[in-house]
């Protein structure tokens, strides 16, 4: 079966606060619109419907979720096309994304101003105050989370064998890569394949391997060398020539979580909580970094200290989300105040015109073919 739709995340909400990785996840297109107007005004659901039509006429979509609400699109690639449509509200660093065009479209068309009461005004600004300090506790306390998260590390890379987790860095290049290098350097694509939601992590890696042929499920505790390993190779990988997806931490986007390369059909990825998976076809692997890498015993011998360090890790990473689920209500509370003054006749123009462009767009390209 042929995959029509790809799902990632491009913004995350993270312990180094709200990170976005827009401006590579859409390098390289040829054209890229950004809807741009305040929230409630209909963008994400033109965007939905749009990836909807799209995909009923048999051409491969790549969503990219809202990590507030994660069954809202921020925007699509329409891959055949080349052509991004996003969010100009959440798609920072957009302008440096290589794109040949960038079209605005303002939604602010749609909204009313005459609608909104003075005194609304006055509430949504008090709103505002508040949504701001619900993202920056959720920032501050998953950034908390982390500091704990290092201390959980330590024990393991105390007792950690470099020359071993070397090793299987060397051997997996060679195994992964022969065959198939270039004389010419590729840069890789940076995404997300997951995040911090107000209901929790939220991870499409299933979705995202699932078609291909090999999979490597790296199994270890916290500081076991994973992330490190899928540095090493994908720095390789760019060296080599060969096409690779580059998947970062939710939590912390300085450490990495998958790798996907495409042309040999392979993922790579850290498979342990709060995304971990268990192989499920003959053709899965698993590479247990623990096992091979840190001295044995090390579990046992820290097993107090280690237990009371990932109580006070989770205690913070429910904290953290209490806080994204401030933000939504709060969000939802400031978006309500915009539905009500927004011409939805108006922003349905918007869509069928944009809509009207697509199809142009897709026609030449069958007429080509």
């Amino acid at each position: 079966m042929v995959v029509k739709s790809s799902h990632y995340f491009a913004h995350g909400n993270t312990a180094h606060g709200a990170h976005f990785l827009y401006t590579s996840a859409f390098d390289g297109l040829n054209k890229i619109f950004v809807l741009t107007g305040p929230q409630g005004t209909g963008k994400s659901t033109v965007i939905q419907s749009l990836a909807d039509s799209l995909l009923d006429q048999g051409l491969h979509v790549q969503s990219f979720h809202s990590p507030l609400r994660p069954d809202e699109l921020d925007g699509i690639i329409l891959t055949e096309l080349k052509v991004g449509i996003v969010d100009g509200r959440v798609c920072k660093g957009i302008s440096d994304s290589g794109a040949g065009e960038i079209v605005f479209i303002d939604f602010g068309e749609a909204f009313d101003n005459s609608l909104i009461l003075p005194e609304h005004f006055i509430t949504i600004e008090a709103l505002r105050g508040e949504l701001e300090r619900a993202y920056s506790n959720a920032y501050e306390t998953f950034a908390s989370a982390l500091r704990i998260h290092d201390e959980w590390e330590k024990y393991y890379i105390e007792n950690m064998d470099f020359s071993k987790a070397n090793q299987i860095a060397e051997d997996l290049i060679q195994e992964l890569y022969a065959g198939h290098e270039s004389d010419t350097p590729t840069t890789a694509r940076h995404l997300f394949f997951g995040a911090a939601t107000p209901k929790g992590a939220f991870d499409f890696i299933q979705s995202l391997t699932a078609q291909l042929e090999r999979r490597i499920f790296i199994k270890g505790r916290a500081g076991s060398g994973k992330s490190t390993l899928l540095k090493k190779l994908a720095s390789a990988a760019e060296e080599k020539g060969i096409e690779v997806q580059v998947f970062h931490c939710g939590f912390d986007p300085n450490s990495l979580d998958m790798l996907i390369f495409p042309e040999i059909q392979t993922a790579i990825f850290d498979s342990t909580a709060p995304h971990e998976y268990f192989p499920d076809r003959d053709e899965d692997e698993i590479l247990d970094m623990y096992t091979r890498t840190i001295a044995p015993g090390t579990d046992e011998a820290h097993a107090a200290e280690i237990a009371g360090i990932k109580a006070r890790y989770s205690a913070k990473m429910k904290e953290a989300t209490s806080y994204l689920v401030e933000a939504e209500a709060i969000d939802s509370q400031i978006k309500a105040y915009y539905v009500a003054a927004t011409d939805f006749s108006i922003a349905e123009k918007l869509h069928l015109q944009l809509q009207s462009e697509l199809n142009e767009l897709i026609s030449s390209i069958q007429l080509q073919k």
